[in-house]
């Protein structure tokens, strides 16, 4: 498969910088899938705001249906004891995400950003990059080294 447009192309901006060793790009490599697994945790997070939220809302139906059905001390039940509830001691779900993204989620993404600035100049997946460009089948044009 010659002449395709991979010959003597590079991904520049996934190149390590120079002096860079190997063990830092695995460092580096380590923190951002760190950082990833903290983005899906996050993700679940919402996932626990929205669903709460959501049953919170249906509760309205609930209480509604049970009082039409002649239960109006069990709608009262529900009405007082769950509907609006907090789901830990003094918050509401959106104060949980938000105590996490201030405490946590924030300055990780923070740190993470200041480590690559400082070590690579910034640049992002070099571990990925590089695991890529062994990978590839030069010269298939599936496998180019960039878009």
């Amino acid at each position: 498969m010659t002449g395709t447009r991979d010959e003597g192309e590079r991904d520049e901006g996934h190149e390590r910088p120079p002096g860079v060793g190997d063990t830092t790009v695995e460092a580096l490599g380590a923190l951002t899938e760190a950082l990833e697994s903290v983005e899906r945790a996050r993700g679940r997070l919402y996932d626990f705001h929205q669903l709460t939220g959501g049953a919170d809302l249906t509760l309205d139906r609930a209480v509604e249906l049970l009082r039409t059905a002649g239960h109006a001390s069990h709608a009262d039940l529900v009405e007082r004891e769950i509907l609006g509830r907090n789901v830990i001691p003094g918050c509401w779900t959106y104060q949980i995400v938000e105590a996490y993204d201030a405490t946590y989620y924030r300055p990780f993404v923070e740190v993470e950003a200041r480590v690559r600035r400082e070590l690579v100049a910034g640049r992002q997946h070099l571990y990925e990059a590089e695991m890529k460009e062994a990978r590839r089948t030069h010269g298939h044009p599936d496998h180019t080294a960039r878009p």
